[in-house]
C-alpha cells in the first residue's frame, strides 16, 4: 500500500516535508531491511514508524534541515540494514550492536548519550538498568533501541533528549506491542521473543500489556496528538481477551 505526504499527516501528524521527504526518496540499494521492496515507506509498521520518529525528532527540538540531510537519512538506513541481519540470525545481537556503534562513531555529537546508550545495549539483551533513561520493563519492547543511536548524532541545540527518549518508547511500545499481537501463535510456537509472552498470557498479562498501551498514548498526546489520538482509538478496538482466549483454546 503506498502512502502519500498527506496520509502520513492526516493518519499520524507527520510533518507534510518530512513525509515527502520519505515518501520520494528511492529504497537504498544492497539493503536487506528494503530488499524486495519498492517503495521506501510500504504500508507496514516496521516502516511507516520512520517518518513518524523523525517527525518526533522534530517535536523534540531537532532542526529539519538535519533530519532531511543525507547523513541522518543513510545512518538510519546502516542500523536498519544491520537490524535486518540481525532478524534473518545471520548475525547475533551483540554483532548488530557493535555494527550500529561503529556506523554512528564518525558522526557522534552527544557523548554522554551515546556512552550511556552503549551501556545499555552492550549485553546479550536490551534490559533497563537502575538509574538509565533507557529501556522498558521488558527486553521484548527494547529490541529496537539500536535506532537511538541515531539520536546521539544530533547537533541541533535545542533538541531534548529526555523528551524524545519519551517518545521513542510511547511510540515502539505501541508499535512492538501491535506486532506481537499479531504474532503471538508462531512466537510461541518458535520461542520467539513476544511482550505478551513476558507480560503472562493471563489476566495479569491483560492488565500489564492494557497500561502500557495507555501510558504511551497519554506521552503522546503531549508529543503528537494525532498519533496520540490513533493509539487511544486502537486501544479500544483491541479484544486481547479474546486473544488470550484463541491461544489457550488451541
Amino acid at each position: 500500500m503506498f502512502l502519500s505526504k498527506d496520509d502520513l499527516k492526516l493518519a499520524y501528524g507527520v510533518n507534510l516535508e518530512i513525509g515527502a521527504h520519505f515518501v520520494n526518496r528511492t529504497v537504498p540499494k544492497d539493503n536487506l531491511y528494503w530488499r524486495n521492496r519498492n517503495i521506501y515507506v510500504p504500508g507496514a509498521p516496521g516502516y511507516i514508524f520512520i517518518p513518524i520518529v523523525f517527525d518526533l525528532l522534530l517535536r523534540c527540538g531537532a532542526e529539519k534541515q538535519e533530519l532531511m540531510s543525507e547523513k541522518q537519512l543513510q545512518l538510519q538506513e546502516a542500523i536498519l540494514h544491520s537490524a535486518a541481519k540481525l532478524e534473518h540470525k545471520t548475525i547475533d545481537w551483540q554483532t548488530h550492536i557493535q555494527e550500529a556503534i561503529q556506523a554512528v562513531a564518525p558522526h557522534v555529537s552527544r557523548k554522554p548519550f551515546n556512552d550511556e546508550l552503549i551501556a545499555y545495549l552492550n549485553g546479550p539483551v536490551p534490559v533497563r538498568h537502575p538509574g538509565s533513561r533507557f529501556g522498558t520493563r521488558f527486553a521484548s519492547l527494547n529490541r529496537a533501541d539500536s535506532y537511538l543511536f541515531l539520536f546521539s548524532t544530533l547537533h541541533s541545540p535545542g533538541f531534548d533528549e529526555d523528551l524524545a527518549i519519551q517518545g521513542w518508547y510511547a511510540l515502539m511500545t505501541y508499535f512492538l506491542i501491535l506486532d506481537d499481537l499479531a504474532d503471538i501463535k508462531d512466537d510461541l510456537k518458535k520461542g520467539e521473543e513476544n511482550v505478551l509472552l513476558d507480560a503472562g498470557i493471563n489476566e495479569t498479562g491483560i492488565a500489564i500489556v492494557t497500561q502500557m498501551i495507555e501510558q504511551s498514548m497519554q506521552v503522546m498526546n503531549t508529543i503528537n496528538p494525532v498519533m496520540g489520538n490513533r493509539i487511544d482509538h486502537k486501544k479500544s478496538v483491541i479484544d486481547l481477551a479474546a486473544i488470550i482466549r484463541s491461544i489457550t483454546d488451541a
